[in-house]
């Protein structure tokens, strides 16, 4: 057997070694509305949780329930977009489906978005997701990729659309569809990891 370290760094004998979760302490935004893209939040919950990060799901409202664009499932949101303090997060993510087109006319959601993407925190989004930071205004001469049918909307907001799994310019990450999920949260996960060493 392996020597393994402890949590408070002690050499324990004869143990495996213990995984340390990469991003434990790092606190991450998921935003959420009706008609989310449920592959695009389970896998965003799943990969960063596994990693230790906090996810808080916020929404419009806190404490609401949002169905996702399939029906299929539901998520209840833990905070409020209006509420929520950027200093408090690391990171946000915006997933897809037909969500995005209802944050990009919450107010708060998309001051949210601006704000982090001005202190330079990682701003994920996948699909639909840059439809957001459209309306926020901060995409002009960033490089990005998004689902297709809103690339011409990324081009008259500045952008450089790219058709790539993931992109990843500066703080802002992004990707066209569930397909690209692994590599989306592979590099939201890379991302935050640098900023907790």
């Amino acid at each position: 057997m392996q020597d393994a370290v402890g949590w408070r760094g002690d050499i324990i004998r004869g143990m495996a070694p213990v995984a340390r979760a990469r991003l434990q302490g790092a606190r991450v935004a998921l935003l959420v509305d009706e008609g989310f893209e449920d592959a695009h939040v389970q896998q965003a919950l799943g990969s960063l949780r596994a990693e230790g990060a906090t996810v808080v799901l916020v929404g419009p409202a806190a404490h609401a329930t949002y169905h996702a664009s399939t029906g299929a499932s539901t998520v209840r949101s833990d905070q409020a977009a209006g509420a929520i303090r950027l200093q408090d997060l690391d990171a946000i993510i915006i997933p897809g489906g037909h969500a995005p087109d209802k944050m990009r006319m919450r107010h708060a959601m998309v001051d949210l978005a601006a704000a982090a993407m001005a202190a330079a925190k990682p701003v994920a989004a996948i699909g639909h997701g840059p439809a957001v930071l459209i309306s926020a205004n901060v995409l002009r001469g960033r490089t990005l990729t998004c689902w297709p049918s809103i690339a011409v909307d990324v081009k008259n907001a500045g952008g450089l659309y790219v058709d790539r799994p993931v992109v990843r310019d500066g703080n802002l990450i992004t990707s066209r569809k569930a397909d690209d999920l692994q590599a989306f949260t592979d590099a939201i996960v890379d991302a935050l990891g640098e900023r907790q060493t």
